[in-house]
């Protein structure tokens, strides 16, 4: 099954029903909804997508999750002794989709994963898209819409934050063959780019200082990681009206070599640089 409609009309129709909640009563908004979110199931939308180098987001998509919430009930549901009360079903034909999920884990309708995902018994949320090969460890959450790539490694106790509003604004995203560390906290829309590693405990917002340590003079970013960085968790020294204090901020001590980034493992450039994982 497929998007019947075309995607500029899903989305003129979402976007009036979300300027005109009565229009949810309209069997043809009612419908817009509901397939936008079986395309963000199939993995024909995704809330955000690269274009180029830029990530885009769209916000008509999570206009249509608010909404869904909506349009739908609260209701009981059962898996095997297990019951849940809630809005959003779980997703269903998991051996279908090629996608492991070990007891405990919880993947949520609207969300998309690909083959070759596994979760363990952690949590993926509406709107979210994991790519093949990821792997969601064991208390992990991946929160609604974040974008996460190829390949990569969300340890255990992982903190992926998701965004609904304020609509426009972007989900946390991770690229490609990156590895987020155990108990690394990522929200506000930041960026983890290719191939980066988040050592333990790394927490990064969007007014995180992320400081570039391994040349003559640090350089800062804030709301991106630069691809095949090497992170860990740091202080810096910040002047209150009572006087300088350490706040937390995040140090970039190497970075993996280009040429074998696909190759090297993060347990050995744990080991190269001395952090842990």
């Amino acid at each position: 099954m497929t998007i019947t409609q075309d995607i500029a009309t899903l989305q003129s129709l979402v976007e009036e029903a979300t300027e005109q909640p009565d229009l949810l009563a309209s069997p043809a908004h009612r419908a817009a909804v509901e397939e936008a979110i079986a395309g963000l199931d199939r993995g024909e939308l995704r809330m955000a997508e690269k274009t180029g180098d830029e990530w885009i987001v769209h916000a008509w998509i999570q206009q249509a999750i608010l909404l869904y919430f909506q349009l739908t009930e609260m209701r009981t549901m059962h898996a095997g002794p297990l019951e849940f009360y809630d809005r959003i079903p779980l997703k269903q034909d998991l051996e279908q989709r090629g996608i492991r999920v070990i007891p405990g884990g919880i993947t949520r309708y609207g969300a998309h994963i690909e083959p070759g995902v596994v979760v363990m018994p952690g949590f993926v949320n509406i709107g979210a898209y994991v790519a093949t090969g990821a792997m969601v460890d064991t208390w992990a959450t991946v929160g609604s819409g974040a974008q996460i790539g190829r390949n990569v490694h969300l340890a255990g106790g992982v903190g992926i934050g998701g965004v609904l509003e304020p609509v426009g604004a972007r989900p946390v995203i991770v690229e490609d063959d990156a590895f987020i560390g155990s108990r690394c906290i990522v929200v506000e829309g930041v960026i983890v780019e290719e191939g980066a590693v988040l050592g333990a405990q790394v927490a990064l917002s969007a007014s995180t200082h992320i400081i570039d340590v391994t040349g003559d003079e640090p350089v800062t970013y804030q709301g991106r990681v630069p691809a095949g960085s090497i992170v860990i968790p740091g202080t810096r020294t910040r002047t209150f009206a009572a006087g300088d204090f350490q706040v937390a901020c995040a140090l970039i001590i190497g970075r993996r070599n280009n040429r074998t980034e696909q190759k090297l493992l993060p347990m050995d450039a744990a080991r190269a640089f001395g952090f842990s994982l």
